[in-house]
């Protein structure tokens, strides 16, 4: 169900243009019901692209005087008034958006506006746990992620050893969650942020050349030193070191990243500034 029915009857309205060949009175359907341009409820066979307690990335389809509206797969697009925007919205353009429940109007309301709908009570993660991020803002501290589309945690500017951008998609671990609900997020397993200099130099060049080093135990000092700026020696033990831990695999010609870092999803315009 959609928005609720503010005291209209209990019969609604499902157009004919939502019926679909083979559905006969007296079927049973699963329905999503909102309120039309008239104020009406009105049922649809529309599947929206986002509900209540979901996040997804919309096209804006158009800005007029009291805010956007954006394409969420129904004919009647959601609203974004401009007291819920963190920058003008444009048309054409994607943001990452969350819905509530306006209680004066009783509509669906869109906000990009992510941190004020996460859930910072109950929380059901482990120290250590393997999580999907969405990188939905950028501080002084550093960047607040959006732990499985239901938490709000942050991964601090001095923990990240690779290129993030808001609007990123990648794995997190659980580092800690304190008393008051907040949630502090590592980009790499535990343990990792604490590895010796070179071994963290190692890691850098490999997220810049997506998860593959063209280095090796049987490579030229040379080729060693021009690359990282490291001796041979200093090289194996830290690769050595990694291969302990299971970050990297050694192979005959090169090393490879054993962390997998995910491709971006979504525009990367959007800066939240809440």
């Amino acid at each position: 169900m959609g928005e609720p029915d503010a005291g209209y009857d209990d019969v609604i309205l499902l157009p004919n243009k939502y019926l679909k060949p083979g559905m006969h009175e007296g079927d049973e359907l699963t329905v999503f019901v909102y309120l039309d341009m008239e104020e009406r409820p009105v049922a649809t066979t529309q599947t929206p692209l986002i509900s209540l307690g979901k996040f997804a990335w919309l096209e804006v389809h158009s800005v007029n005087r009291i805010g956007a509206f954006l394409d969420w797969g129904l004919e009647k697009h959601l609203f974004v008034p401009y007291g819920e925007m963190v920058e003008q919205m444009e048309v054409g353009e994607k943001y990452l958006v969350g819905i509530f429940l306006d209680e004066k109007s009783e509509r669906l309301v869109g906000t990009p506006r992510i941190g004020k709908l996460l859930n910072q009570n109950n929380i059901d993660l482990r120290v250590g746990e393997e999580v999907e991020l969405v990188v939905y803002n950028e501080t002084e501290l550093g960047f607040q992620v959006m732990i499985n589309q239901k938490y709000g945690g942050l991964v601090y500017q001095n923990e990240v050893f690779r290129p993030i951008e808001v609007g990123d998609l990648t794995k997190g671990y659980i580092k800690q969650v304190r008393e008051d609900g907040k949630i502090d997020v590592s980009l790499e397993p535990l343990g990792v942020a604490s590895i010796e200099p070179n071994s963290r130099k190692i890691l850098d060049a490999l997220n810049r050349n997506r998860g593959i080093l063209k280095l090796s135990d049987k490579s030229a000092p040379e080729d060693i030193e021009r690359e990282l700026h490291m001796s041979k020696k200093l090289f194996k033990k830290a690769i050595g070191g990694l291969y302990k831990q299971k970050l990297i695999t050694i192979e005959k010609d090169e090393i490879r990243s054993v962390v997998q870092n995910f491709e971006p999803e979504g525009p990367k315009h959007l800066r939240n500034k809440e």
